[in-house]
């Protein structure tokens, strides 16, 4: 390699490093403005819709939720099961089988995304990348930040977090997997400071009078 051709590869390498640490810096800025702005309310309510594609099993599985977010304790409904979190345990009442499941949170979580931190678990864990950007209805623009995990064992190969440019709002939230599982969550409504009812996270067993209960 000559001289001439040894220069052009040190530029094009500097280059390279000097635009990754530049999308690096410009993703972490839009995240830490995210954080901010979800941090000033008490509480959230998100009404979304859930999509499941696994192309090589030819699987499509699409349905809406909601999920109610206050701390550590949260309200989940989807796919016709409700969890109840009161921050230390997990109600899961699933009214098919008229079954209720009460585990700590930990041991119910597992490998999971705790739905309290959905809005915040790209704090830690993963490394951020700067992706594209797209208009969407409403004058609004989805700016994609790549996350893309740090631990070799995660579930997802990586994970692109659509955010508003415009209210600092997470938008959608797309999981690709390793086994060809693409998960979007989409965000169709969001309502900060929710006038919420005292017993929103509180589950009583009475509500559920001929249910199995099943403490683990």
């Amino acid at each position: 390699m000559n001289k001439i051709a040894k220069l052009l590869l040190i530029c094009l390498c500097t280059s390279s490093f000097t635009l990754a640490q530049e999308h690096e810096a410009r993703a972490n800025k839009l995240l830490e403005k995210v954080s901010k702005t979800l941090a000033s309310y008490s509480n959230i309510k998100v009404d979304f819709t859930y999509e499941l594609v696994n192309r090589s099993e030819y699987i499509q599985q699409k349905e809406r939720g909601s999920l109610v977010v206050q701390g550590d304790s949260y309200l989940l409904n989807l796919m016709g099961i409700k969890q109840i979190c009161d921050g230390s345990q997990v109600h899961t009442v699933n009214p098919e089988n008229e079954e209720v499941l009460i585990e700590d949170v930990g041991d119910a979580l597992g490998e999971g995304l705790n739905p309290s931190s959905l809005f915040s678990f790209y704090k830690e864990g993963y490394l951020f990348t700067w992706d594209i950007k797209q208009p969407i209805l409403g004058g609004r623009t989805i700016q994609y930040i790549k996350l893309t995990p740090i631990d070799t064992y995660a579930q997802a190969a990586y994970l692109l977090l659509g955010i508003d440019t415009k209210t600092y709002h997470i938008y959608k939230l797309i999981e690709v997997g390793e086994n060809d599982t693409e998960t979007t969550l989409t965000v169709r409504s969001f309502t900060p400071d929710v006038d919420l009812a005292a017993d929103t996270f509180v589950f009583d067993q009475k509500d559920y009078p001929n249910y199995y209960i099943d403490r683990l």
